[in-house]
C-alpha cells in the first residue's frame, strides 16, 4: 500500500504514537553510533529522525515508495539520502548496512516476505534486521478503539487486524520465513495525550491509511455516526492512551 497522502495529514493521524515508539523501537535493534543504517519504509522521517540523531545524518540512508513522503523527509533531514523505492526492490548493493529497520510498515508492504529477504540481501552478514507493527489483532493498538466503534456501526468492515505481523508471533514467522536468525519479539508500549476528543478524531477524516479511507467513504451522516460512537468509547478529555507494538529482529 503507497499512502499517496499529505505528509502533515500523516503526521498528525500517527505521529502521536509513532515519535514515542521511534527511541525504544531503535534500542531494540541496537542502534548506534558508527553504524550506517537504513530506514526502510520511512514514510514523512519519524524513525529516520531518531535513527540521525544517534548516527548523524551521513550514515542514515531512507528508502519509501511515496512521493510525497520521500520529499517531505528530504526537506525534514536534508542530511539523510532518500531513495523512492519499494521495500520488496531495495536499490543497494548486497551487505551494504549494519542494520536495516522498518517501523510500522510490513504490514502495507505488497510481499512482507520479499521485503524482508531484500532488508536481509542489503545488510551485513551478522547485521540486525529489525521491524515493528501494531498489535491490531490483540486489540492493543493505537486504532482500537476507533475500528472497536467501526465494527458496533458496521459489523461485517474489515479492520487491520489480519494484516501481516499484527498478533503475536507472526513477525518472527515472517523474519525467520525470510532467512533471518536469531530471531527474537518482544512488546513495546507507548502513550499519547490529547487535550479534545477533537484533537483525536479529526485525524481520521484527513483519508490517511485504511481507517481513514473508510471514514472518506462514509455519507455524512454515518460519519457523524461513527463520530459520536468513537466520543463515547473515549475516556473525558484530555485523556492518555496506550498502544503496544510487535518488534522483532534478526541477524542476516
Amino acid at each position: 500500500m503507497t499512502f499517496v497522502v499529505d505528509p502533515a495529514a500523516y503526521d498528525r493521524f500517527m505521529g502521536p504514537f509513532s515519535r514515542p515508539l521511534a527511541a525504544p523501537f531503535a534500542d531494540f535493534a541496537g542502534v548506534g553510533a558508527g553504524q550506517r543504517v537504513l530506514d526502510v519504509g520511512a514514510g514523512t522521517g519519524i524513525l529516520s529522525t531518531e535513527l540521525a540523531r544517534r548516527l548523524g545524518e551521513s550514515s542514515t540512508t531512507a528508502v519509501d515508495p511515496s512521493p510525497p513522503f520521500a520529499a517531505a523527509l528530504e526537506q525534514r533531514l536534508p542530511g539523510v539520502t532518500v531513495f523512492r523505492a519499494a521495500a520488496e526492490a531495495l536499490p543497494f548493493e548486497d551487505s551494504g548496512f549494519d542494520a536495516a529497520l522498518a517501523q510500522l510498515v510490513v504490514h502495507f508492504m505488497s510481499d512482507p516476505v520479499a521485503g524482508l529477504t531484500e532488508m536481509a540481501r542489503v545488510t551485513r552478514p551478522g547485521g540486525v534486521v529489525a521491524v515493528s507493527v501494531w498489535d491490531h489483532a490483540g486489540g492493543r493498538g493505537p486504532l482500537s478503539i476507533y475500528w472497536d466503534a467501526v465494527r458496533e456501526l458496521d459489523p461485517g468492515a474489515d479492520d487491520e487486524s489480519g494484516l501481516a505481523g499484527a498478533r503475536a508471533g507472526h513477525l518472527t514467522e515472517l523474519l525467520s520465513e525470510a532467512g533471518l536468525q536469531q530471531v527474537e519479539e518482544t512488546a513495546l508500549t507507548v502513550a499519547a495525550q490529547y487535550a479534545t476528543f477533537d484533537e483525536w478524531w479529526e485525524p481520521y477524516t484527513l483519508g490517511v491509511g485504511p481507517a481513514g479511507g473508510y471514514v472518506a467513504g462514509l455519507p455524512a451522516e454515518r460519519r457523524s455516526e461513527l463520530c459520536e460512537l468513537c466520543r463515547r468509547h473515549l475516556p473525558e478529555a484530555p485523556f492518555e492512551l496506550t498502544a503496544v507494538a510487535w518488534a522483532a529482529r534478526g541477524t542476516a
